[in-house]
């Protein structure tokens, strides 16, 4: 039976890229960039005053001030600010040249009357012009410099990042209004059972609800992918077969639950085998997920999973996500926290690397949530992680600090 380490590097290895395209920003979020993006100007564009108050230069600190101008943000100032002089400011308006800070209006004291920072540019310019003085101690630049975050043909975001909100925002920033990315694969998901019936009916004595097609569907959705759920597929060859080579001929990747243990009625391995699909692995040495597949065509790429829905939620996180990011030309990194932990954790039988639900406590610990094995899904909702226990290792002692997964 392969390692799970084996087994991991095996699916990753045979991952090869789907191709490019260009996307609106609307739609670029979990995408992965194909491309360097560089920026189009400086950002900022201008020397941009980071407060409400007065640009004027700091030599003339100890004086009256004669207030010459409003520049409120959106407006290029019309005058320059000259000894003795200087400028009421918005937030994020352009600084007037000849000043070299931005006090602000909670340390200045006017001497006549305000002006009124909403009025048009017209009467901003016509306004009778009031007097100012500093009160405060001391004060910063408060002027955001031209160019201080990103400079014109600057690399801002590379190739094979991981688009989140704060990607999409710089490129935006930068004008890359259509980024280049990987193409999202297209996932077929299919659960086998003749005993599965749909979440909406009442099951009978010998039947369940099937979980696992929606939960890998909000799994795999929630990384990019274009998901298709095909549903429930009786336990036959025939029924089986049918639906694999429907969803194949339609899909980049095909996840299919339940069949691939050594039952009777686990069909799916041989079903591989016939549409000429090169099995790379049946079974790994982990629990849960021990009978998971996984095989390679020309143009397509399947894993088996077992039908119990812990074992396919750990083996989606474990090895067909890292699998789907590479896939999108993205080096995955999963999150990870070290904690220690606040009860020993044991085991008799150690041939497997093994993988139990955790909660973190307020107390910065992690303790092991009530799990009763691999058809016990709804621990996970109390879990705020996973943490794993190696090969040949039974016991893991109160304290230990473990790295935990977070799901």
């Amino acid at each position: 039976m392969l390692s799970f380490e084996k087994a991991l590097d095996t699916v990753l290895n045979s991952a090869r890229p789907l191709g490019a395209e260009r996307v609106s920003l609307a739609d670029a979020a979990n995408r992965v960039l194909a491309e360097d993006v560089k920026s189009d100007m400086d950002i900022p564009p201008f020397n941009k005053s980071a407060m409400d108050g007065y640009a004027c230069r700091r030599s003339d600190l100890a004086n009256d001030l004669e207030v010459i101008e409003i520049i409120p943000a959106g407006y290029t100032p019309a005058k320059s600010v000259g000894p003795g002089q200087c400028a009421k400011i918005m937030t994020g308006a352009v600084v007037p040249e000849g000043a070299d800070c931005v006090v602000m209006k909670e340390y200045v004291e006017t001497r006549n009357s305000i002006l009124d920072a909403r009025c048009s540019r017209e009467s901003r310019n016509q306004h009778r012009a009031s007097r100012i003085r500093f009160v405060g101690e001391k004060t910063k630049d408060n002027i955001c410099q031209k160019g201080e975050d990103i400079k014109a043909g600057d690399i801002v975001l590379r190739k094979g990042e991981l688009l989140k909100p704060q990607h999409i925002a710089v490129l935006a920033s930068v004008g890359h209004a259509r980024p280049i990315v990987s193409k999202a694969p297209r996932v077929g998901i299919i659960a086998t059972g003749s005993e599965l019936v749909d979440p909406g009916t009442v099951p009978e004595p010998c039947q369940i609800r099937n979980s696992n097609s929606f939960q890998l569907a909000a799994q795999a959705g929630s990384l990019g992918a274009a998901v298709t759920d095909y549903g429930i597929t009786k336990d036959t060859k025939e029924a089986i077969d049918n639906m694999f080579k429907k969803v194949a001929a339609a899909n980049d990747v095909v996840i299919v639950s339940g069949g691939v243990s050594v039952g009777d009625f686990d069909f799916v391995p041989d079903i591989l085998k016939r549409n000429n699909i090169d099995l790379l692995f049946e079974g790994i040495a982990v629990k849960p997920g021990k009978p998971s597949v996984f095989g390679v065509s020309e143009d397509l790429y399947c894993f088996g999973l077992p039908g119990n829905p812990m074992s396919t939620f750990v083996q989606f996180e474990i090895l067909i996500k890292p699998f789907l990011y590479k896939l999108m030309g993205c080096e995955h990194k999963h999150e990870n926290v070290r904690m220690p932990l606040n009860e020993s954790v044991e085991r008799r039988k150690t041939g497997r690397q093994v993988w139990f639900p955790v909660a973190i406590t307020e107390a910065g610990t992690v303790e092991l949530v009530e799990y009763h094995g691999s058809a016990h899904i709804s621990s996970l909702c109390a879990a705020d992680g996973l943490i794993s226990i190696d090969v040949g290792v039974g016991r893991i002692e109160k304290g230990t600090v473990v790295p935990v997964r977070l799901i």
